[in-house]
């Protein structure tokens, strides 16, 4: 048996010491651009810059389902093309829109796009005024219930229904966002892509995770924002204030159309938050349904479904700008 000086073991203990790599954790807020959109991702005590991942998920969620790539598995799907293997995140988007459809009785459906394409709210740029027999004809294709998940395929009863999924998609790449830092063992983080958030935990020193909110009905004492306590929470916001346009002989027309109509035309509900601790997803579908309701479908809406917390802005018949939430969490 051999016996090294001592000096030497020493020596071989100081190398294998300094040559171990010291794991830092710190606080990461990660900035970029997708879904025609940005993103802002701030995570805490990680030992990991997660961007390069985080991108690599945007990027297989836009293969799937992004109707501004022509080469997308929906792209394909609103092609006609019967043998698409979709994936699981169309799957997952999917069977959640067939749940919300249903819940909503279709004012939240997908199936919608042929329309928001020909009012000119789609990745076709058209701006079409379409006539009642336009609207009719492009209503046959209107109907979540008109397809199917079988197999991993699409099942349409026409060739010609168009999928949207850009009034859920937000969402869901925030809940695809969240489980992957979930899955790093990360329980404090905010993600926000586009103004839809959720958050889980707490900012340093166990403070709640706040946010600011316009609030256009007390601007004048709270210079203009209501302060929203988003801890544990999603919310998601949708509107029609920003995004119209208006004809050369007046007519307004809005980027939520109505399923139950074929319309692209405003009603006195102009602006929809949804807060609750549910998927991203799940309030984003629900802004976009209650949009469509209008105020008081909504009103009756949430009183079935109490786990929702909504500040909802319309007009009243004077045209005066109005209020109504259930938000009772500051």
């Amino acid at each position: 048996m051999k016996h090294y000086p001592f000096f030497i073991l020493c020596s071989i203990f100081l190398l294998f010491s300094t040559c171990k790599k010291e794991v830092v954790f710190k606080d990461y807020t990660l900035k970029g651009a997708v879904f025609g959109t940005t993103y802002k991702i701030t995570y805490l005590n990680a030992n990991a810059n997660y961007q390069s991942s985080i991108d690599s998920l945007f990027l297989k969620m836009n293969t799937s389902l992004s109707t501004y790539i022509p080469t997308s598995d929906i792209s394909r799907v609103n092609n006609g093309e019967t043998d698409v293997i979709v994936d699981d995140f169309f799957v997952e988007v999917f069977e959640k829109s067939k749940r919300i459809f249903n819940e909503t009785e279709g004012f939240f459906d997908p199936t919608v796009g042929n329309l928001v394409n020909a009012w000119g709210f789609g990745p076709k740029k058209e701006k079409n005024n379409l006539t009642d027999e336009q609207v009719i004809r492009q209503m046959q294709l209107v109907g979540l219930d008109k397809v199917a998940l079988k197999g991993n395929r699409i099942v349409k009863e026409s060739l010609e229904i168009y999928l949207d999924f850009n009034s859920i998609a937000k969402g869901f790449g925030i809940d695809v966002v969240a489980r992957f830092l979930e899955s790093k063992k990360i329980n404090n983080y905010l993600v926000e892509i586009g103004g839809e958030i959720r958050t889980n935990g707490f900012k340093n020193k166990k403070q709640p995770w706040h946010i600011k909110l316009v609030d256009p009905i007390e601007s004048n004492s709270n210079s203009g924002f209501k302060i929203l306590n988003l801890s544990n929470k999603s919310m998601a916001t949708s509107g029609n204030y920003r995004k119209f346009r208006v004809t050369k002989t007046g007519e307004k027309y809005v980027h939520t159309v109505n399923p139950k109509t074929g319309y692209a035309t405003a009603s006195n509900l102009l602006s929809v938050s949804v807060i609750a601790n549910l998927d991203c997803a799940d309030v984003d579908a629900y802004a976009t349904a209650f949009m469509a309701m209008g105020l008081e479908k909504t009103k009756s809406f949430l009183a079935k479904k109490t786990e929702l917390e909504v500040i909802l802005l319309y007009t009243n018949n004077e045209g005066n700008l109005e209020q109504f939430t259930n938000y009772m969490h500051n």
